[in-house]
């Protein structure tokens, strides 16, 4: 595994789903359930949050092109006191925002011996997409950073961790709601209208309710292809064909994470996932055997209501071969 970047404390990634647990920049995973969903917390300004440049990052030599693998060269052992950053390469595409899910890529190494910790995010599919924000220490890295923007951190160590340059490439700014390509509808399915920002509204078909799983793409994307043990990264919005209510949803919160694709979720979500592409929006219908179990119809824990889900996949992690 490598490195310290957070959502949650310090780490920034992991080279395999196993270790996210452990690293704090590939965020945390849940399951829908019949709650509402956490708000983005987001700082609205990333410019001011990056912190400065100093001896330890302007020391640090990169060469290779943005988007692959970095090559460094630095005095060792690099004696690290404090976080810096310094631009190697300013991008000229958009400028990242705080709440912003980007793609980017990571090298790192060891600053006490330079031997390289490893590599993630270069290829499709090797890293989740990650939010953005003025308190995290990936927007006090980047900062407002344009995409095509490369940038070497120096990271102090700790009691478990040793000390780390870091080099990040910002490769883009990641939609939070599907961009495939439309798909016919199939007759007698729940019909989806979206917002002008991409919240679904589902009515639901004059028909009787369907005692088995079933469901239809409504969109169909362009990236990796999910398959089970990937950890996802979805918008969702649950409605319960027994009640005609929306019981959960992402929308209005922030994107949700599936750690892994099979675990954590009931198992017509990840049905509804399973095998389709990054960008891609489903919407699946989820009889009690596939959602929350047969009993006594209540709203409670969702017992014996059979559930539709409309879901964006956002991005997708691979599962460590």
């Amino acid at each position: 595994m490598i490195s310290r970047f957070s959502v949650r404390s310090r780490p920034i990634i992991a080279l395999s789903v196993a270790a996210l647990a452990a690293l704090s920049l590939v965020g945390c995973a849940a399951q829908p359930k019949p709650e509402t969903s956490p708000t983005s917390t987001a700082a609205p300004d990333l410019c001011t949050a990056q912190v400065a440049s100093g001896a330890a990052s302007d020391g640090v030599k990169v060469s290779g092109a943005v988007g692959k693998e970095a090559k460094v060269s630095f005095d060792k052992p690099l004696k690290i006191s404090a976080l810096q950053s310094t631009v190697v390469t300013k991008g000229d595409g958009d400028k990242i925002k705080a709440g912003d899910f980007i793609r980017f890529a990571l090298t790192e190494y060891n600053a006490e011996t330079g031997a390289k910790n490893g590599t993630i995010g270069q290829t499709d599919g090797s890293l989740l997409p990650q939010q953005v924000s003025a308190t995290s220490t990936l927007g006090q890295v980047l900062g407002c950073a344009s995409v095509g923007t490369r940038v070497v951190a120096t990271m102090p160590g700790d009691e478990t961790y040793p000390a780390t340059v870091d080099v990040l490439d910002v490769l883009g700014v990641v939609p939070q709601a599907a961009w495939g390509t439309a798909q016919a509808p199939k007759t007698g399915f729940p019909t989806v209208k979206l917002a002008s920002d991409g919240t679904p509204a589902v009515t639901l078909p004059d028909t009787a309710m369907p005692t088995a799983f079933e469901k239809e793409t409504l969109k169909k994307g362009d990236g990796v292809k999910v398959a089970k043990g990937d950890a996802v990264l979805v918008q969702y919005y649950g409605v319960s064909w027994n009640t005609k209510k929306t019981f959960d949803k992402s929308w209005g919160g922030q994107p949700f994470t599936v750690q892994q694709v099979g675990q954590g979720v009931v198992d017509g979500f990840s049905k509804a996932i399973e095998g389709e592409t990054v960008g891609s929006q489903i919407v699946a219908v989820l009889p009690p055997s596939s959602a929350y179990g047969a009993g006594k119809i209540n709203d409670s824990d969702l017992k014996g209501q059979t559930l539709v889900f409309v879901i964006d996949i956002i991005g997708a992690q691979k599962a460590a071969q």
